[in-house]
């Protein structure tokens, strides 16, 4: 990702095809993610994060979901791609209606296990998220900006009213993804 975010920086469409495959590479495991990354939590979803490039650019974070939870019609304001790790997720897609206050429902999909997803403010980046399986689930985000850290959006349906929010993290630290030690063991 580092060198597709610099190879293919004003080229979107590059940029979330070639991401996609290897966001597809690194799902078709699930022998990876370490389990206080993939923890779930009866308040809401959790959104841990994996890995935020120094400059911003991207980052990569892994949402879990108990069975029911889903996240509220919101934003994101920055090019992204989601992977469906376990379980199922169901996008609901949202426009902005023209000729009343207020968002419809565009379109939906449910997301299993290696699809992969894209989004971006052309493209349409306004959803709601949920878990529709009976089990936990767990996606795969990479965003292009630091997610946790931008100002977005949440609306109500209704009246297209928005709300700032900035989401942050569930994580208190992010793994050492620079530790090779134990590859070099082997």
């Amino acid at each position: 990702m580092t060198h597709l975010v610099a190879e293919h920086r004003g080229d979107e469409k590059a940029l979330l095809d070639r991401g996609a495959q290897l966001l597809r590479e690194l799902v078709a495991y699930d022998d990876w993610l370490p389990d206080a990354f993939a923890q779930p939590s009866h308040e809401t979803y959790r959104q841990y994060l994996l890995h935020c490039d120094p400059l911003e650019r991207f980052c990569v974070v892994s949402f879990v979901w108990r069975p029911g939870q889903r996240t509220p019609l919101h934003d994101h304001l920055t090019w992204g791609l989601v992977a469906q790790l376990r379980g199922q997720e169901l996008c609901q897609e949202y426009a902005a209606c023209r000729d009343r206050p207020g968002y419809a429902q565009t379109g939906e999909h449910v997301m299993r296990r290696g699809n992969i997803d894209r989004l971006s403010p052309a493209l349409g980046d306004t959803h709601v998220v949920s878990n529709v399986g009976d089990g936990t689930s767990v996606s795969i985000h990479v965003y292009g900006a630091n997610i946790g850290a931008v100002r977005r959006h949440v609306f109500d349906p209704a009246t297209g009213a928005a709300r700032d929010f900035v989401s942050g993290y569930h994580n208190p630290s992010t793994p050492n993804l620079w530790d090779r030690a134990a590859d070099a063991r082997h």
